[in-house]
């Protein structure tokens, strides 16, 4: 196994941890000085940002050292959809007060949505590219989902005189992911719409091209007919 697909399975391997983490079970849950110290946050806003990484990392490495493989192909966008799928019903359990159910359902939503998007178009013979929104999408998806679990247990930071309103960042970050999750899946939507229809028109035309050769073809058969 080559080494982006290597980074891809250790992403999808980080989702049973980050579950493990956000859990009850967790050890620090059950030290005198570990979810009051914030360990548990820390930890698990850790462990999602090294898999965020890694989410460019494999496609990165697997474009630079011609490394792309079927196998790559399937797993990367598992990994995406899975990691984001469970973070968000974590956060729904974790810290309601932030992600309320709603939220999940649309980003989640959005996210099985676009796959079946590309997968459409894929069995049409065209692509759909990332665009810009999607990119800001996948920083703002970061940002909120680390934001969320540090919430979970301040409100704000106090660094030497320096408020960080960690729960009023969270809150933003949150409602933003949500607004632009639509934006995003829209922009989708409007691409694959415009490439479906012009894919269905050329495949009209081809028809239309191949009826009309039959025709002629059959044409100067009865022509040759006629003159026998």
């Amino acid at each position: 196994m080559n080494l982006p697909n290597s980074i891809t399975i250790s992403r999808i391997a980080t989702i049973p941890l980050l579950i493990w983490i956000l859990s009850p079970a967790f050890p620090a849950n059950h030290a005198t000085h570990g979810l009051l110290g914030g360990e548990q946050e820390i930890l698990a806003s850790a462990v999602f940002i090294v898999a965020s990484i890694t989410d460019g990392l494999d496609g990165y490495l697997a474009r630079r050292r011609r490394q792309i493989t079927t196998l790559g192909m399937l797993l990367d966008p598992l990994a995406d959809k899975l990691m984001v799928t469970a973070a968000y019903i974590l956060l729904v359990a974790y810290n309601p007060r932030i992600v309320p159910p709603w939220i999940a359902v649309i980003i989640i939503g959005r996210e099985f949505l676009v796959s079946g998007l590309r997968s459409i178009a894929a069995s049409e013979g065209f692509t759909i590219e990332a665009s810009d929104v999607g990119k800001l999408k996948t920083v703002i998806q970061i940002v909120s989902v680390v934001a969320a679990i540090l919430a979970h247990r301040w409100n704000y930071w106090n660094w030497g005189g320096f408020i960080v309103a960690v729960h009023m960042i969270a809150l933003w970050a949150i409602y933003w992911m949500t607004i632009v999750s639509i934006i995003s899946a829209t922009d989708y939507f409007v691409g694959f719409w415009k490439k479906i229809d012009h894919a269905s028109e050329r495949a009209r035309t081809r028809r239309s091209s191949v009826l009309s050769r039959r025709k002629a073809r059959r044409a100067q058969e009865e022509r040759s007919s006629h003159i026998v």
